[in-house]
């Protein structure tokens, strides 16, 4: 039996979802009913297709315990970040030396200056794995971060050239973020968590309040200091795999917390070259040598989408076999359409 299955958000889970959004209380998966509820209900148009701008749409996967009938896990793509009226915005870290003949004294100095784009980057994001979960044998983890990947590589032209993961910072235990205390609190007068819940709809007071120019961090406390462009503990193994297939630290920082952005070419992503359309050839019943994949299917009704982690094999131009137990789950038969990403 398959014991866990990936499909898409679709209307009625948010109950569990806002469950799973206690674990991260992020701005893309929030910790709050309404906000759910809209994220929920946008992923489902994206799905259908009933956003007709593919640059307007966000797809959010869920992980399912198939036996406990309970969402356990979930991720996202944000299609396009920054457009007209919602630009991304980010802090550019920025490295100046500072040196005077007259008194021989060298600085190095860190500087911020804030940015706007138009036409920003896909955004891969809402990572979240219940903790009850992160260390099962199946690589829970794996399955819901790279159904991702799987995804832009199917459908690679509804998305933009680069692609972004914004890191969470160093916080502390209440959700303090140093940096918003030590200067966005300043000119916004709003909390982190206030000022973080506003800026999903609505940039504008950003670009209106924040200053212009650049901001030398060496004047912030070193606590502040001390978080830009560096990875919370809760994000240091996406960070580990954001390196290993192709991201890079964009010396780019969340304008609120400091937290890093990585990014990568969608050509310059592994799983993304890894993965390959395919097609069933037959079930099998898995031996302890097969390779396992993660194995999606795209379908014109709810759920719209579903992957399994399981057993197959390449069988060249006839496509791929796979274990029965997936086989029965995603309903294949002969020459079914498959999604393919071989895991390591």
């Amino acid at each position: 039996m398959v014991a866990h299955e990936i499909r898409a958000a679709l209307p009625g889970d948010e109950p569990q979802l806002l469950r799973v959004a206690r674990h991260l209380n992020s701005v893309n998966l929030p910790d709050d009913r309404d906000s759910i509820h809209e994220i929920v209900d946008h992923s489902y148009r994206s799905f259908t297709g009933e956003i007709t701008d593919p640059r307007l749409r966000t797809y959010v996967f869920v992980l399912i315990d198939r036996e406990k009938d309970l969402i356990v896990g979930t991720s996202m793509i944000v299609a396009q970040l920054g457009r007209r009226g919602v630009p991304y915005i980010y802090f550019d870290v920025l490295d100046e030396e500072k040196y005077s003949t007259t008194i021989d004294k060298h600085f190095h100095h860190t500087v911020l200056r804030i940015g706007y784009s138009y036409n920003g980057p896909t955004e891969i994001g809402g990572l979240v794995l219940m903790p009850e979960y992160r260390l099962a044998t199946e690589r829970l983890g794996t399955m819901i971060s790279y159904v991702r990947f799987l995804f832009l590589a199917a459908r690679t032209h509804q998305f933009q050239e680069e692609v972004l993961a914004e890191l969470m910072p160093p916080l502390e235990p209440d959700g303090t973020s140093h940096l918003w205390e030590a200067l966005g609190r300043h000119f916004c007068g709003m909390s982190y968590a206030e000022a973080d819940r506003l800026s999903k709809k609505n940039k504008e007071f950003i670009k209106a309040l924040f200053p212009e120019g650049v901001i030398y961090a060496s004047v912030l406390p070193e606590d502040a200091q001390a978080v830009i462009g560096k990875t919370g503990a809760q994000t240091r193994g996406v960070e580990k795999l954001l390196r290993r297939i192709g991201f890079r630290y964009a010396h780019r920082v969340d304008p609120f917390d400091g937290g890093p952005h990585f990014t990568a070419r969608m050509d310059e992503i592994k799983l993304v070259a890894d993965t390959r359309r395919s097609k069933a050839d037959r079930p099998i019943t898995a031996l302890p040598g097969d390779r396992k994949a993660l194995i999606a299917v795209e379908l014109p009704e709810a759920p719209f989408f579903r992957a399994v982690m399981a057993p197959v094999r390449d069988e060249g131009p006839r496509g791929h076999a796979v274990a029965d137990d997936a086989w029965e789950l995603l309903n294949l038969h002969h020459t079914s359409p498959l999604i393919v990403l071989p895991i390591e």
